[in-house]
């Protein structure tokens, strides 16, 4: 049997390959560790930069959000019983889901706000006018006891008015048709308080327009607006004010941007092709944005930005983001807004958690390569067009047409509301 023989050449020769292969790891080591020094600087200082860009963008224009619903929550945990309340200090220890007090309004930048009069559906054919009367006021009582925060607005120029003064242009949409009683002349006199914009319908019918839960039905109640709906479109274009269609049914959607003279906005809705719910804007409507030259102001309800066949486990800002994208692209830049709907949803996305987030979502948009000049649009530019087009809408109009008196047909509304007739 052959016999080996080690020789201390070996040993040595052993020793070198193992130090020269603990210098090239020690090198990987100090070049990873240079890199990791380098890169993640570099990566902080980039979103410190596209940060500090959003907030110098939100400072040139007022963000305009389309539809906040804090009113409400003052009426149901409270009343509207405003002695009882502090806005200025952090709501959520008050309720579950807060999303709105002033500290945060102001650290998300808010220029203005479309306040929410809404009252639930079960008020329709009873009390409806009374109660949204009740959420006008609480609006116009709270704007009125923090002056240095808030403004009442219900111009165009008003919103510029109140950013210029550093605070926050405060306006009025009423959320459901079913606020009218189906009566006109109960329109004009929301108007006259200083409401700019109303939700068609909420989610339930009126007599004269269907809502979003109509859509896809064989037989839908109204099929769209009826002729006295027609005629609730034409005076809110003769009054000035701006025809909101969200929570309607597709159809009506149609009927509505047939009849307009305005343009439309969407207060608070999402693209449907990303998110099949029927609370969404479906592409046939995005398209007509171009024609009519209104205004989708995306909706940040986790139900209405990610469900479907795309659906994922979590929610986050990149949905909301990808909506803004959608809608861009679909209709045009000049077309997309947000209408966040804080504070009447219960589920929101990760990093858009209440108002005082917003400029989490233009850094995500300027990350995606939004530039300014699309931004500004989004933040508040595309609304403000709108509203002065409306108002210009109404001016025109109101030379030429007299308040529309029609009433609705009695057997429009026969066995649904205690009315007198003839009296």
């Amino acid at each position: 049997m052959a016999t080996y023989k080690r020789t201390g050449n070996e040993g040595v020769s052993s020793a070198t390959s193992r130090n020269r292969l603990l210098l090239i790891v020690l090198g990987i080591l100090v070049l990873v560790a240079v890199v990791i020094a380098v890169a993640v600087p570099l990566s902080l200082h980039r979103r410190d930069t596209n940060m500090d860009r959003a907030r110098k963008l939100m400072s040139e224009v007022p963000l305009v959000d389309g539809h906040n619903d804090w009113p409400w929550k003052m009426q149901k945990y409270y009343d509207n019983r405003l002695g009882q309340l502090n806005l200025a200090q952090d709501m959520r220890p008050l309720y579950n889901h807060s999303h709105t007090d002033i500290p945060r309004l102001r650290e998300g930048m808010v220029g203005a706000q479309f306040w929410a009069a809404y009252v639930t559906c079960d008020s329709q054919y009873k009390d409806s006018v009374r109660r949204h009367l009740g959420q006008v006021d609480v609006i116009k009582r709270f704007v009125e006891r923090y002056p240095d925060v808030f403004q009442f607005v219900t111009t165009a120029e008003g919103i510029w008015d109140a950013f210029r003064a550093g605070k926050i242009g405060s306006l009025i949409g009423m959320e459901g048709g079913h606020a009218l009683d189906s009566s006109l002349a109960t329109l004009r006199m929301f108007y006259d308080l200083g409401v700019r914009y109303m939700t068609v319908t909420h989610s339930c019918n009126t007599p004269w327009a269907d809502d979003w839960r109509e859509t896809g039905k064989d037989v839908p109640e109204h099929n769209g607006l009826t002729d006295y709906g027609k005629l609730v479109i034409k005076e809110m274009n003769r009054l000035g004010m701006l025809v909101d269609l969200s929570h309607v049914s597709f159809k009506t959607m149609h009927d509505a941007l047939d009849v307009t003279q305005a343009p439309v906005i969407f207060s608070h809705s999402s693209a449907y092709a990303l998110c099949n719910h029927t609370r969404n804007v479906p592409d046939d409507v995005l398209e007509r944005m171009k024609q009519n030259k209104g205004v989708v102001m995306v909706n940040f309800y986790n139900d209405y930005i990610n469900c479907g066949p795309n659906k994922t486990p979590t929610t986050n800002i990149r949905h909301v983001a990808d909506h803004c994208d959608y809608i861009k692209r679909v209709a045009g830049e000049d077309y997309v807004g947000m209408g966040a709907d804080y504070d009447g949803v219960e589920r929101v996305p990760e990093g858009l958690e209440d108002v005082s987030t917003y400029p989490n979502l233009m850094e995500e948009l300027i990350v995606r390569g939004w530039t300014d000049e699309q931004i500004k649009k989004l933040l508040g530019l595309n609304l403000i067009r709108v509203f002065k087009k409306t108002e210009e809408v109404s001016r025109n109009l109101r030379r030429t047409t007299d308040p529309l008196d029609d009433l609705i047909p009695e057997q429009a509304v026969a066995n649904e509301t205690c009315r007198t007739y003839n009296i």
